[in-house]
């Protein structure tokens, strides 16, 4: 008969942020490391989610670059009190196991509170819960800088109300800690810590998500088409990708001096060597080689906010006919640097139908193409997605705001054989979001 390991529990602590997000990020990192999950009991009303796992190994990967979790811990008990928890721990049936291989380990004790607490515990209440404890018999020293171990009592409360917090706990939980989440990462790459953004920056958390999501990988090549200021550039950098971009404004990619540009902002991380370069470029007329594979496309496609969505071309092209052969000092215009080519007026429809048709031609089998589109939330009518026969849409997360909101698409491309569902050349949007967005969708 063959042995078969027996999995092991663990609680996973997740934030109550952009909870619509939440499980796409886990599922995305679980299949980045091939690791099984098992969602049905995932909430998004609960910051808990109880999931078995082979090994610490295998929590590790699965949790260390996640943006929306705190940490994973190895679970031991829980109750809706300090003794029904002792109780619960100690009728686990690995608890003798876990007493002696973390015998001798330095540890200490933290403390985590969901939904807050009025009631403040003082440094004496503190060391009594800790004392409470005692039975675990740990011999190793307590070390409160680099402890080998750490354990986690985490309490949960009901607040009162809406605007009052609740007085007792009403839940406890256990465990022994295996692996903090990067949500660090969120902190550190805070747009108003960098040297070089703008208007148009993406925020880092969600840019962060939107990388996790992607199934950004270390090594591997990620283009941002729209790139910006750089902030989904950034990002990528981060998780370890070789990163470039393109925007038809040369300003962004330029940025205002040799100290404040995209490449500043990779030195700044230290991740130059992540940063290959940044082109000045008209998406829709891509002079990328044909038979360039890219492992990933994350972007923020214009919306026509700030200004029209642009591409290269004219309104009028009976009027251009001939200026080709302008020259000035004695050099065609349209080669000199300061030269700024015509531009026209592009649907936001046919320039997401240009980049599905580069997604399905330049990504590789299973690779993931990413990016947001706004939708007005009071129209009324159903969102109508854009569709590739070559791409499966995985996810539709929407980041919801007053009158309208914006979804981050996320494609993964099958190759010819899928012939999924295609609205490919239709018109989808019945109306203008820009406009509808100055005149406060009225």
């Amino acid at each position: 008969m063959t042995n078969v390991k027996q999995k092991k529990k663990y609680l996973l602590y997740m934030v109550q942020v952009h909870t619509n997000f939440r499980r796409a990020e886990l599922e995305s990192l679980a299949d980045l490391y091939n690791i099984d999950i098992d969602f049905a009991t995932y909430s998004e009303d609960s910051p808990f989610f109880y999931v078995e796992l082979d090994s610490d190994d295998v929590a590790r990967d699965w949790i260390k670059r996640s943006i929306l979790t705190r940490a994973i811990y190895e679970y031991w008990g829980d109750g809706k009190t300090l003794e029904e928890l002792h109780e619960s721990i100690k009728s686990q049936p690995f608890i003798e196991h876990y007493k002696q291989i973390y015998k001798n380990d330095s540890f200490k004790f933290e403390f985590e509170n969901y939904r807050g607490g009025s009631n403040k515990y003082s440094t004496k209440d503190r060391i009594k819960q800790i004392e409470s404890f005692g039975y675990l018999q740990f011999e190793g020293k307590i070390d409160l800088k680099k402890a080998k171990q750490v354990y986690t009592l985490i309490e949960q409360y009901e607040p009162i109300s809406d605007n009052i917090a609740g007085e007792k706990p009403t839940h406890f939980i256990f465990g022994r800690l295996v692996q903090t989440s990067n949500r660090r990462s969120v902190e550190k790459f805070d747009l108003k810590k960098r040297p070089y953004k703008g208007t148009t920056s993406f925020e880092a958390e969600l840019s962060l998500i939107s990388c996790n999501i992607a199934q950004v990988k270390f090594g591997s090549f990620m283009y941002d088409p729209f790139a910006g200021t750089g902030s989904f550039l950034v990002a990528g950098g981060h998780f370890g990708a070789l990163v470039f971009g393109s925007d038809i404004d040369g300003r962004m990619i330029r940025g205002r001096s040799l100290n404040e540009n995209i490449s500043s902002n990779f030195k700044h991380y230290d991740d130059s060597n992540k940063f290959l370069d940044v082109m000045t470029m008209d998406f829709t007329h891509n002079a990328l080689r044909s038979n360039l594979v890219i492992d990933t496309i994350l972007c923020d496609p214009p919306y026509g906010i700030r200004e029209s969505i642009k591409v290269l071309g004219a309104r009028d092209p009976e009027r251009f006919v001939g200026k080709e052969n302008i020259e000035i000092d004695g050099e065609k215009a349209y080669l000199r640097k300061d030269y700024i080519p015509t531009k026209k007026p592009i649907s936001l429809d046919l320039l997401l139908d240009d980049l599905l048709n580069f997604a399905s031609e330049r990504l590789p089998i299973n690779g993931r193409l990413a990016f947001w589109m706004p939708t007005a939330n009071d129209e009324n009518i159903e969102t109508i997605v854009p569709l590739h026969s070559h791409l499966e849409l995985k996810y539709n997360c929407v980041q919801e705001f007053n009158k309208w909101s914006r979804r981050l698409l996320v494609y993964i491309n099958r190759g010819p054989s899928f012939n999924g569902p295609t609205n490919n050349g239709t018109k989808r949007s019945t109306t203008n979001f820009r406009e509808r967005y100055f005149s406060n969708f009225n």
